[in-house]
C-alpha cells in the first residue's frame, strides 16, 4: 500500500466518522412469520401471511420502512408441527438475527415456541393460536399475543346464553380441550344460568358424527331448554352433518362458533342460527377495515377472512412497536408494547400489561336469510366490547 492509498483512506475514514448518523445506511428490520402452510391449517397460514403481508404494506405507505429502516419478512413453515416450530424459531433469532418473530397456526406448535423466545431474549408474537396456556401457564415474559384466546371465544359465546341446558361437541386435541373448558368457566364467569350437561370430544380428522351425535342429542333431549349445541371446531366443521341428523326434532340448536367463509358459505341453508365470531369483513367500521375489504376483493376476487384480519393485527403490533420503541432492541421493544394501543381492522387493541394478552371486541352473529351473494352470508346482532369478555389473568408473573 502506497502513502497515497494510505491517505486516502485516512481522509474516507475521517469524513465518514464526521457524517450524520442518518446519512449511513441502517441495518434492515428484519421479522419472521412462522406459519403451518402445509397440513391440515394451511388455509388459515395463508390468510395469516396475505394480512400481516397486506397490512404491513398499508401501515409502511407502500415503502417496507420503519423509523427510515428497509424491513424485511422472513417467511417459515413449521407445517403445523411443534418440533418443527421450535427449530424454526430457534433458526429465525439465531441464523437470521430477526428483532421480532410472528407466529404460529396451531397451538400446540406455539406453545413449544415460547421457550424459544425466553431462551434468546426476543420478541414473539402469537397470531394466530388461541390455546389459553400461551398467555397462562406457558407465557413468559417475551410473549405477546394479537390473536385472540379460548377464553375470550368462551366469554362471547357465553354472553349470547342466558339459560338452559348445553352440550359441546370439539376436537379430540388441545384447542378442543381448552376452548370447552373455557366455555364452561365463561358460562359460570358471566353469571349464565345455562348448565353444561355433555362434552363430546371426536377425532381432529373425523368425517363420521354419527355415535358423537347420537350421544349428544341423548344428553340434551330431556334436559330445560332451550337446547344449544355448541360447535368448537378448527377446519371444515361438522355443522353440516350434525345438521342432517334433524337435532331441531329435539328442540336442540345450534350455535358453531366463527369459522373461515368457505366453510361457513356451506351454512347458508341455516338461516337464524346464532354464533360468536372473531371477525367478520362486513361487521367492523373503520378506514383500516374499509382499505382491506376493498383492497382484498380487488386482488382476490373475495373478502378477507378471519386469519387475514389476524394477520394484519399482528402487522400493525408490529409496526407500532417497532415505530415507538425507536429500535429493534428487545428491552426496548417491551416497554412499548406493554398496555400499547394498536389499530386493526377489528379497531382498537390493547396488550394486557400482565399477561400480554390483546383485549378486543367480539361479535355476535347470525346467518342471513337473505343473501345478496355468495359471502354475503352474517348479520351483525351486536358487537361485544373487550370491556364485557371478563378474561382472568392467568400466568405466573
Amino acid at each position: 500500500m502506497n502513502k497515497r492509498t494510505i491517505l486516502s483512506a485516512a481522509v474516507l475514514a475521517a469524513f465518514t466518522a464526521t457524517l450524520p448518523l442518518g446519512a449511513m445506511a441502517a441495518p434492515d428490520l428484519k421479522v419472521a412469520l412462522i406459519a403451518g402452510k402445509t397440513g391440515v391449517l394451511e388455509s388459515y397460514a395463508k390468510e395469516t401471511e396475505t394480512g400481516f403481508m397486506m397490512g404491513l404494506e398499508y401501515l409502511t405507505g407502500g415503502k417496507m420502512e420503519i423509523n427510515g429502516r428497509k424491513l424485511k419478512v422472513i417467511i417459515k413453515d413449521d407445517q403445523s408441527k411443534p418440533d418443527l416450530g421450535r427449530t424454526l424459531l430457534a433458526e429465525a433469532y439465531g441464523d437470521d438475527k430477526v428483532d421480532i418473530a410472528v407466529g404460529t397456526t396451531s397451538s400446540g406448535s406455539a406453545i413449544a415456541m415460547l421457550p424459544v423466545a425466553a431462551e434468546y431474549k426476543k420478541i414473539l408474537i402469537i397470531e394466530p393460536a388461541v390455546a389459553d396456556a400461551i398467555t397462562g401457564d406457558k407465557w413468559n415474559r417475551y410473549i405477546f399475543r394479537t390473536a385472540r384466546n379460548s377464553m375470550q371465544d368462551a366469554l362471547s359465546a357465553a354472553a349470547t346464553l342466558k339459560g338452559g341446558s348445553v352440550a359441546f361437541l370439539a376436537q379430540d386435541y388441545a384447542f378442543g380441550k381448552d376452548a370447552i373448558k373455557a366455555g364452561k368457566e365463561a358460562l359460570a364467569a358471566t353469571g349464565s344460568k345455562a348448565k353444561v350437561v355433555h362434552e363430546e370430544y371426536a377425532p381432529q380428522t373425523a368425517t363420521d358424527f354419527t355415535a358423537s351425535a347420537q350421544r349428544i342429542f341423548a344428553a340434551l333431549k330431556d334436559k330445560p331448554q332451550p337446547r344449544v349445541l355448541g360447535i368448537v371446531w378448527a377446519g371444515p366443521s361438522p355443522m353440516n352433518k350434525i345438521a342432517d341428523m334433524q337435532p331441531g326434532r329435539y328442540g336442540i340448536t345450534l350455535a358453531p362458533g366463527g369459522n373461515i367463509l368457505p366453510v361457513m358459505k356451506t351454512w347458508r341453508n341455516y338461516a337464524g342460527t346464532e354464533g360468536t365470531i372473531y371477525y367478520y369483513y362486513d361487521f367492523p367500521k373503520n378506514k383500516m377495515n374499509d382499505w382491506l375489504v376493498a383492497e382484498h376483493k380487488k386482488r382476490f376476487k373475495a373478502p378477507p377472512d378471519m386469519f387475514t384480519a389476524g394477520g394484519f393485527a399482528a402487522a400493525s403490533a408490529v409496526v407500532t412497536a417497532l415505530k415507538k420503541a425507536g429500535s429493534g432492541d428487545t428491552e426496548k421493544l417491551i416497554t412499548a408494547m406493554e398496555g400499547m394501543d394498536f389499530e386493526t381492522p377489528k379497531g382498537k387493541m390493547t396488550f394486557r400489561k400482565q399477561d400480554h394478552q390483546a383485549l378486543q371486541s367480539m361479535y355476535h352473529f347470525r346467518i342471513k336469510k337473505a343473501q345478496k351473494d355468495e359471502w354475503d352470508l352474517l348479520e351483525l346482532v351486536r358487537e361485544i366490547p373487550a370491556a364485557e369478555l371478563p378474561v382472568p389473568v392467568r400466568n405466573k408473573r
